[in-house]
């Protein structure tokens, strides 16, 4: 993790606990969540470089990297109307293909009929803080809508390699600044509730979507089962050399420990 991550990452949880704590103490609560995501995943990508434009590629279609579970981390605290959380993602997706084009990568030309290996890589931080604009606790049991503010940081690293035209590999880094709604409505008094968020942006061609939708089941006070679906998109537009339209999508499943 960059010192500059690591400096944004302590100043927006000093900024959402100072909210936070704000709170009486017998209204704070914390905790930690696991999430297991298993997207299907799609998209095109073009690397340039030194002038030299790249081709842009399907990531299925032309390298066939396939899709892969993610795994995913987050340390949560909330108190009244204040929530915060810090969330960490990490992905390997590979491919290898016998190329029926060629394909000019990072200022490299890969030959039609020479077998490619290829990785994306990619690493997601999210901070986020959320404020109950609306919060009543006697509607269902219990209903809120939430503004949100997050920052995405993402981390990633797309690599081509064939033993004729060698290897080549692009990193990048893109802090997504996003804002959003969440709405929280509780079904069956404190064992069963419904969660759905989005949060997204975009400016000069480029885009970040992200939203979920999930059903959360407590069989104790200190934890609950998540089951939901996820949906995320980006398009960047010249980051760094990089072009790229990509889509994540498909259902996940999580287990929230807290006290």
């Amino acid at each position: 993790m960059s010192r500059r991550l690591f400096q944004w990452t302590v100043l927006f949880s000093v900024f959402s606990f100072l909210f936070i704590y704000s709170a009486p103490a017998s209204a704070v609560e914390a905790g930690a969540r696991v999430f297991y995501w298993f997207p299907s995943l799609k998209g095109d990508l073009k690397v340039d470089a030194d002038g030299v434009t790249g081709t842009q590629f399907s990531i299925k279609d032309d390298l066939d990297i396939g899709n892969k579970n993610i795994p995913s981390v987050e340390a949560y605290i909330g108190g009244g109307r204040h929530h915060a959380g810090l969330a960490y993602s990490q992905v390997d997706f590979s491919g290898s293909k016998v190329l029926t084009r060629n394909i000019v990568f990072n200022g490299q030309t890969y030959a039609m009929g020479t077998n490619v290996e290829s990785d994306l890589k990619l690493k997601m931080l999210d901070l986020e803080y959320q404020y109950d604009a609306v919060n009543l606790e006697n509607v269902l049991a219990g209903f809120s809508i939430g503004v949100i503010g997050k920052v995405k940081y993402l981390d990633g690293e797309a690599r081509l390699f064939s033993s004729a035209a060698g290897e080549k590999k692009e990193t990048f880094g893109i802090p997504v600044p996003m804002v959003g709604i969440g709405v929280h409505a509780g079904l069956l008094a404190n064992i069963l509730e419904a969660r759905a968020k989005f949060t997204g942006i975009g400016y000069s061609g480029n885009r970040f979507y992200d939203a979920l939708a999930e059903i959360s089941y407590t069989p104790f006070p200190f934890m609950d089962i998540h089951g939901g679906y996820r949906y995320m998109k980006l398009k960047v537009d010249n980051v760094s050399d990089v072009f790229a339209d990509v889509e994540l999508s498909g259902p996940y499943v999580g287990l929230s420990i807290g006290f």
